[in-house]
C-alpha cells in the first residue's frame, strides 16, 4: 500500500517571482496562494526597474497576476494561463515537488 504524505512531510519551497517595469510606483503580486490579498505580498522595486518578491509555497498549481499602479497585469514571460470567474486570463504557475529553488521572471 502506498503511503500519504501528510501536509507536514511536504516542504514549502521559496520561489521568487519577478515583474519588470522601470514606471510604476506600485507592484503587488496576488494569487490564490495569498486569497488575493492586496496587503500580503507588495513587491520591492530593485535599480533596475525589476519588482521582486519571495514567497514560501507548497508544491502544486496555482494562478496568479501582478497589480501595477491599480492596474491588473499578466505575467508576459510566462504563457500558461486560465480562464477566471470574471472572463479575463490568470497566469498559472506549478510547483512541482522538488527541493530546488525557482525564480519566474516577467
Amino acid at each position: 500500500m502506498a503511503k500519504v504524505k501528510s501536509k507536514k512531510d511536504i516542504k514549502r519551497r521559496k520561489i521568487t517571482f519577478e515583474f519588470e517595469s522601470s514606471g510604476a510606483k506600485k507592484v503587488i503580486l496576488m494569487g490564490d496562494f495569498n486569497n488575493w490579498n492586496p496587503k500580503k505580498h507588495p513587491m520591492k522595486k530593485d535599480g533596475n526597474g525589476i519588482w521582486t518578491k519571495a514567497v514560501m509555497l507548497f508544491p502544486g498549481k496555482y494562478e496568479y497576476k501582478f497589480l501595477v499602479d491599480g492596474e491588473w497585469k499578466d505575467d508576459p514571460q510566462n504563457d500558461q494561463k486560465c480562464l477566471n470567474s470574471f472572463g479575463t486570463l490568470n497566469n498559472i504557475f506549478t510547483l512541482p515537488s522538488s527541493s530546488s529553488i525557482e525564480t519566474l521572471r516577467s
